[in-house]
């Protein structure tokens, strides 16, 4: 039997031309309805996906960025190594430093500072501040007098005194003596001198570490 060879042949029988089958690389897919609802769910939530993880990757590169800035120009993490600042500071207490706080101001007595050993600038110290420029020091049997001023040392215990005596010197303009608060077992301004301001790299604001001790100064 041979079939009509074109659809005007089918017409003048009467019968409708049989309609050719769907390619084979349409096989299977169907028409966008007939793909249903769970294809389109599908990529929604891919895309939602890839938009959650593009949002964590940038803030996290964001926080990454901010806590580099701070850092770099604002406060850094600092470990205390040894005992010389015993009892206020105890060997591996994790300091937050405030590398601001000298920037428009000025290094005040009692103020904990971190600094650079002068002797070496490549190492960094703990210490607190005793006199400021121009101050006159005296130590005497390990009492410490600031212009002829005895100063307070109630926190220091009975054990972690000295009995040394020092001076009177002058302070230079620019300069600053410091010492630890363990003053029978501290390296600091009675042994190698005086700190010049740039050394003072900031103020000691929070021992965070433990956490039982944490603590703002």
């Amino acid at each position: 039997m041979v079939e009509p060879e074109s659809e005007e042949a089918w017409e003048a029988l009467g019968i409708r031309a049989p309609q050719p089958p769907a390619p084979a690389s349409l096989a299977g897919q169907g028409s966008p309805e007939a793909a249903g609802p769970r294809g389109g769910r599908r990529s929604a939530l891919l895309n939602r996906i890839g938009e959650e993880v593009f949002a964590w990757v940038k803030t996290l590169a964001s926080a990454a960025v901010y806590a580099t800035l701070i850092v770099t120009f604002g406060f850094q993490v600092a470990r205390v190594e040894g005992q010389s600042m015993a009892p206020t500071l105890e060997d591996q207490d994790r300091l937050i430093v405030n590398k601001l706080a000298y920037q428009f101001d000025s290094p005040e007595p009692g103020d904990i500072v971190m600094l650079y050993y002068p002797k070496d600038p490549g190492k960094s110290f703990v210490k607190r501040v005793i006199a400021e420029p121009l101050d006159t020091v005296r130590i005497v049997d390990g009492q410490v007098y600031v212009n002829e001023v005895l100063m307070p040392d109630d926190f220091i215990p009975e054990e972690y005194r000295m009995n040394d005596n020092l001076g009177p010197d002058l302070v230079p303009e620019g300069y600053y003596f410091v010492m630890g608060d363990h003053r029978n077992n501290s390296s600091d301004s009675r042994h190698w001198g005086f700190v010049p301001k740039k050394y003072i790299l900031g103020k000691v604001q929070l021992r965070w570490w433990p956490f039982s001790h944490a603590r703002v100064f």
